[in-house]
């Protein structure tokens, strides 16, 4: 079954790929994908060049695929290993989900952070307090390690 499913949204990202990402196996291993995203527009990330690494579980889609930033982001729902809090990824997982879906949902984090339900707290705290402040070292970030 995760096989067949894994296979489906392969052909269907190559079909239609999502404006801002791309995903697929890393070899024959259809288990295990690598995937981009762009730095979102009117975000510190703009222009930067994002990589992820996808495992998917022997019994996906009724689990979530396992996720991580290989690129270092400044963010407060990513920490410093690359894992992502993201609801989607853990309890608000739905077998309906697509890796397109969470590729989206991941870019979407990236412009709109989540500081309620941080990974790093000081990264949140520092959103909340001092925006200016975040957005200048997450530029610095996105400029020292996301750009090609």
């Amino acid at each position: 079954m995760a096989l067949k499913r894994i296979q489906k949204e392969l052909v269907d990202l190559q079909k239609d790929p999502p404006p801002t990402c791309s995903a697929g196996p890393i070899s024959e291993d259809l288990f295990h994908w690598t995937a981009s995203i762009m730095g979102p527009e009117g975000s510190p990330f703009h222009g930067g060049l994002f990589f992820l690494d996808i495992a998917f579980p022997a019994d996906y889609p009724f689990r979530p695929p396992k996720v991580r930033f290989t690129t270092k982001v400044y963010h407060p729902n990513i920490n410093r290993d690359g894992s992502i809090c993201l609801d989607i990824l853990k309890d608000q997982w739905s077998p309906a989900l697509t890796i397109s879906r969470v590729l989206l949902s991941i870019s979407s984090l990236l412009t709109d952070p989540n500081p309620e339900d941080p990974l790093v707290p000081e990264i949140a705290h520092q959103y909340k307090t001092n925006r200016a402040a975040y957005t200048s070292v997450a530029r610095k970030w996105t400029e020292q390690y996301a750009m090609m």
